[in-house]
């Protein structure tokens, strides 16, 4: 599993701009098809909410990438 480590600059990154922002996605538009479809966790739950705040301490997976997103 490859994992990425991402640097917050704010409060909070919508899901999908964090798909795209950490090289999951091609896309914000194909970061939304990938939660649309429940290939996305967040900290081990299935997230499908497009927008959702993803905030300092919390994990983001899809397919073989983690995300640990950090302060």
């Amino acid at each position: 599993m490859q994992k990425v480590d991402f640097k917050l600059r704010g409060e909070f990154v919508q899901l999908c701009d964090l798909l795209k922002l950490a090289g999951v996605a091609d896309s914000g538009g194909h970061g939304k098809t990938l939660v649309a479809a429940g290939q996305v966790r967040v900290d081990g739950v299935t997230e499908h909410r497009k927008t959702a705040k993803i905030r300092a301490g919390q994990v983001v997976e899809c397919g073989d990438v983690r995300i640990q997103v950090l302060a």
